[in-house]
């Protein structure tokens, strides 16, 4: 008899039709009562059984005859894979992992799991991974993330750690913009389809219907190169900027509010230190460029008189001002966070509801929920012996230079020599920059073991390769950040062929290599315990006993809404409530970024250095967060493939470029940068600034025609950077980059991105 259960992952809850036959997934739903569902559930059908399954255990041919070490080849399209029984393969892991630890150590084992594999709390890919590996001896772990890898790092300067913690967790509320704020200023955009997106999963997505309700009584203006990156139904005003000038703009709007006399000098006094080296700064006094409205024109395209005049209009009533993530991911981005913390303090309305400070509205959709957080349980990692870290961006750095030093937050990290990378729970394929690079990268190291459900690019450059049951194939619970309920998530169909869970891989290795991560539990006495434990120490009023929440298929959670927003007990008292600065204000101009003397940072924000000029590459590519998958995942789905054109990811260009380079909708189009070279289909739309192009982000990375371009499936790190945005921060440098479009007439490859290596015999 067919059955319908529910699962979960990090775009939401949905239900799932099995056949009679109790395995094949037919289809997977939204609930009914679902406001606002996300396309990517439209990915998990095909994805369960799709042919890029990994189905047994497989290892690479050349690394099973050869034995470890670098290999050009790593990677090929052409590589074979051998299959193996679980036992085989798990001694050859165990071996391995034991020979880097005696004749290198733990440090040169990378534990490099990055990205948003379950959003389930025991099947969590990153602390499986974590968990095992410090039981054995540690490994050189990854800081920060490519999301926001720069505020991380900046901001802990100017609003202390604590400061920043708050400003995610209690941001002025949807609520409190809907009933105090008059103009929101949105940097960045509204972008409807990040809002599916939470850590974890929500119940129900209601990211939307809050920013519509706010809406309906606060003016909202998008600055963004795209007319379409705000929900349409807000009624948004569009000013269109130029990508990277956000900096400049928001320079201009302090300047504007010190030369007229409107900045709130009260606030600046009693809260913040470094204000009147700002205004000398956005005056000219310290570099001899004063920071006008028309200063900022040139650079932005905004005219002058728009500028004045939002900044006039931010001094007259309650104003936010909020950054995406998206703008702080490229060279020099931390200045753009930093100009709007300090317009925001200009304006003096940090810790007022509705107005001052944010940064998360438009990245995540479970920004400004407005409920108090709540812990959730958690798997324990244990503590990891090695010291070594590296920011999670710079990966390549890491394993192409190994000894090398490199500058990090006004100090320096040396880089281990990495021999073995273990890889669970993410596609650095798609996250990182610069594809060849990463490839050239990989193929240094003595082993590459990956765990995946599916051959992606990165499971194709591994040596071994143990597939993992995925989210429906294993039990777990689910929620996010301000969710409204911890959700079971049932064993809906069996593992697809020899697939295992991680917990019960990461025992089998333990065990061989003297170590005890399942500590006498199985997974599903492990979800208990955690379960049990949350429950005790949380206190949440109603949760009932494991047994009955699992037959019940969750448990509400609290959701006790946030009077004080970020800020407020500070504003109130600083003196009595400190920010964890140095000076226990807002540090515009922070002494200790100062005393750091870097080349591209300063105490205060500034304008960066312009960038060579580069006639070769005239457009702007922007690239930007899919809408109809998450990141990479189930790229291989209905909903992803539905977006594509000519079967590759699309690139959307402005009617003006388009026919300056004589193409149209759905031609197919080559795109090339410095570091490669990609083929993607068009699309072209008004709502994109002349010069500027977008692409999403996430589409596999296939190289199987270099002779034509070095992605022939549209991915765009092929095109980006991998060059951290400063020397403080070593963040992701992959939110735009120069390129060149031309026609493509040559015949079309066709894309194996999709399809399993070769398995010999």
């Amino acid at each position: 008899m067919a059955t319908v259960q529910e699962s979960s992952a990090h775009w939401g809850t949905f239900r799932v039709e099995v056949a009679d036959d109790g395995r094949t997934v037919t289809a997977a739903r939204p609930h009914p009562d679902e406001p606002d569902a996300a396309p990517a559930i439209g990915n998990v059908a095909a994805a369960q059984h799709h042919p890029s399954r990994v189905r047994r255990p497989a290892v690479r041919r050349r690394w099973l005859e050869r034995g470890p070490g670098a290999d050009p080849r790593r990677g090929a399209p052409d590589d074979e894979y051998v299959e193996r029984d679980w036992d085989e393969v798990l001694d050859l892991v165990a071996a391995e992992l034991s020979r880097v630890r005696e004749q290198h150590g733990n440090a040169a084992i990378f534990g490099g799991s990055y990205g948003w594999g379950s959003a389930g709390r025991l099947h969590h890919a990153q602390s499986q991974l974590h968990r095992f590996l410090n039981a054995i001896g540690g490994y050189t772990a990854s800081v920060n993330d490519y999301s926001r890898g720069a505020s991380l790092v900046l901001l802990p300067h100017l609003i202390g750690r604590d400061g920043m913690a708050e400003l995610r967790a209690r941001p002025t509320s949807w609520q409190q913009i809907a009933e105090h704020t008059d103009l929101f200023l949105a940097f960045g955009g509204l972008r409807r389809s990040n809002g599916w997106v939470v850590p974890g999963g929500h119940d129900r997505h209601t990211a939307s219907d809050h920013a519509r309700r706010a809406a309906a009584s606060t003016r909202i203006v998008s600055l963004s190169a795209q007319r379409d990156d705000v929900l349409p139904e807000l009624g948004a005003e569009w000013v269109g900027a130029r990508p990277g000038t956000d900096a400049a703009v928001l320079l201009a709007m302090v300047h504007t509010l010190v030369v007229e006399g409107l900045a709130d000098d009260e606030f600046l006094a009693r809260c913040t230190v470094g204000a009147d080296r700002v205004r000398a700064y956005v005056r000219g006094e310290l570099d001899g460029e004063e920071k006008t409205p028309e200063w900022a024109a040139a650079l932005s395209g905004v005219p002058a008189s728009t500028i004045r005049a939002l900044a006039r209009r931010a001094a007259s009533g309650r104003t936010l001002v909020n950054v995406t993530y998206s703008l702080q991911r490229h060279v020099g981005g931390e200045q753009a966070v930093f100009a709007a913390l300090t317009l925001a303090a200009f304006l003096g309305q940090i810790g007022l509801p509705g107005g001052g400070f944010s940064h998360g509205y438009g990245s995540m959709g479970d920004y400004g929920n407005g409920f108090e957080p709540v812990p959730l349980p958690t798997l324990d990692q244990g503590r990891n012996p090695v010291s070594d870290v590296i920011p999670c961006a710079r990966i390549s750095d890491l394993l192409l230079h190994p000894g090398e030093r490199i500058p990090y937050d006004g100090g320096s990290l040396t880089l281990p020599d990495i021999r073995l990378v273990y890889w669970a729970g993410g596609n650095p394929f798609h996250h990182h920059q610069d594809l060849r690079r990463l490839e050239r990268a990989f193929a240094r190291v003595d082993t590459l073991i990956v765990h995946e459900f599916h051959w992606t690019p990165t499971a194709r450059h591994a040596d071994i390769v143990l597939p993992a049951a995925n989210p429906l194939e294993r039990e777990d619970v689910a929620a996010g950040p301000g969710d409204a309920r911890l959700r079971v998530m049932p064993r809906i169909v069996p593992p697809a062929g020899e697939a295992r869970e991680e917990f019960w891989i990461y025992d089998r290795l333990a065990r061989r290599l003297g170590a005890d991560v399942a500590e006498g539990r199985s997974s599903r006495a492990w979800l208990e315990r955690i379960y049990e434990q949350w429950r005790e120490r949380v206190g949440v009023a109603g949760a009932p006993p494991f047994a009955q929440f699992w037959a019940e298929g969750g448990t509400p959670l609290p959701r006790v809404p946030y009077a004080d927003p970020a800020f407020a007990r500070f504003r109130a008292d600083p003196e009595a409530s400190p920010l964890g600065t140095p000076s226990g204000r807002i540090e515009l101009f922070s002494r200790t970024l100062d005393s750091f003397a870097l080349p591209d940072v300063a105490g205060h924000a500034v304008w960066p250095a312009a960038a060579p000029a580069d006639p070769e590459h005239d457009l702007e590519l922007l690239c930007t967060q899919p809408s109809h998958r998450l990141h990479s995942q189930l790229d291989m789905g209905e909903a992803s493939q539905s977006t594509k054109v000519a079967g590759r990811e699309a690139i959307r260009l402005n009617p003006e470029d388009a026919v300056a380079r004589a193409v149209a909708d759905g031609d197919v189009v080559r795109v090339r940068s410095a570091q490669g070279s990609i083929l993607a289909g068009v699309v072209v739309t008004d709502a994109l600034l002349k010069g500027v192009a977008q692409m999403h982000t996430g589409a596999w990375f296939d190289p199987s025609a270099p002779e034509i371009a070095d992605c022939v499936n549209g991915n765009v790190n092929v095109l980006t950077r991998d060059v951290g945005t400063s020397t403080l921060t070593q963040a992701s440098n992959g939110a735009r980059v120069r390129v060149s479009v031309a026609r493509y007439d040559g015949p079309l490859p066709p894309i194996r991105a999709y399809g399993p290596p070769v398995i010999a015999d």
